[in-house]
């Protein structure tokens, strides 16, 4: 909370993206008990035990909330699931579809969330930061439009090409809903939230202005007019160049930055405030020299300024949990062996 409030720290706070996740035997564990993704997500006691279970292991500066983007969609009654192999399935929506959905009852089928982040706010140390979270309503869009994952997005798309206005509405409908979910989560407990737009990479430079900063705009500005003490960290995977005016024009209080942000460019970046990551996932998965390298590169470029150590996306299931021990200590600053 102090480098979002724009302090530099040394050594910097550190969490994960995907920390609780299947890379962790106790979270394999708790997920065979809880049935479905959605059902552990929905589950108020899973969903708390498997938020702190990273806590406990490696005593990260932050949890997040373990739930997933797409309880929005579900809220919305798209038929979301999740699919062994296959990922997160629902219905394609349309154009009349979209015009039809109704913002009543969202918040009610979530309170299940809220409960865990209330459980949360009372278990977790109190020096440990708890992050909410939703998706933005580009990549939300993107499933909601193709139905499931797809490699480049060319379904939304094209859809938006097609169906300006109803795309444009799509996406206003969901900051509206977004913006909603996350001041009943800060008002639950949550220190701070984070917007993922994880397929914001894919757009050119006349879209991501529509489609990725405009709604993430509109999600922060709803928040901040409720809640003006509210912090939120805007992450746009694969935005590159265009990340140079996306604090400046969303109004968010830091940045996350992928893998794929040169060190230089993200120290410019960090002249205009905080920033967070940006450790290729595949540096933990490898261990050793190459994660001591990545990790020791970011905190010579980032660590005089404001700074949360993060990797440029999520921990991935190969991650060798005590890589994960060996990052935390070499960040931290003790040096250990992470072969």
């Amino acid at each position: 909370m102090k480098v979002l409030d724009g302090e530099t720290l040394s050594p910097p706070p550190l969490w994960l993206m995907r920390q609780a996740g299947r890379y962790l035997p106790e979270y394999r564990a708790t997920r065979a008990k809880a049935g479905s993704f959605l059902d552990l997500c929905y589950s108020p006691e899973f969903a708390t035990e498997v938020t702190l279970q990273p806590i406990r292991r490696y005593g990260f500066d932050a949890a997040i909330l373990f739930s997933d983007i797409l309880v929005i969609p579900d809220a919305l009654k798209r038929d979301v699931r999740f699919t062994e192999g296959h990922g997160p399935q629902m219905t394609p929506i349309d154009a009349d579809g979209i015009h039809a959905l109704k913002p009543d009852g969202v918040i009610s089928h979530l309170a299940p969330v809220f409960e865990t982040v209330r459980n949360l706010r009372r278990e977790l140390p109190e020096k440990t930061t708890l992050l909410g979270f939703c998706g933005a309503p580009w990549t939300v869009a993107t499933y909601m439009i193709a139905g499931h994952g797809t490699p480049d997005q060319a379904p939304a798309r094209l859809f938006a090409y097609r169906h300006r206005e109803a795309f444009e509405y799509l996406l206003a409908f969901l900051a509206e809903v977004s913006a909603d979910y996350l001041v009943e989560q800060i008002d639950a407990g949550a220190d701070a939230v984070q917007i993922f737009d994880s397929w914001a990479g894919v757009l050119g430079e006349a879209e991501f202005e529509a489609f990725a900063i405009a709604p993430v705009r509109r999600i922060i500005q709803s928040v901040k007019a409720r809640r003006p003490q509210a912090k939120i960290i805007a992450f746009a995977k694969g935005a590159g160049y265009q990340l140079k005016s996306y604090r400046q024009k969303t109004g968010a209080d830091a940045i996350g930055l992928d893998w794929s942000v040169p060190l230089a460019f993200a120290t410019e970046l960090q002249k205009d405030g905080p920033v967070q990551g940006n450790l290729d996932p595949m540096r933990v998965v490898a261990g050793g020299k190459a994660l001591e390298d990545g990790i020791d590169a970011i905190l010579q470029a980032l660590g005089n300024g404001p700074l949360i150590f993060n990797l440029g996306h999520g921990i991935t299931p190969q991650a060798d949990p005590e890589h994960v021990t060996a990052l935390v200590a070499r960040v931290r600053g003790r040096q250990g062996s992470s072969a």
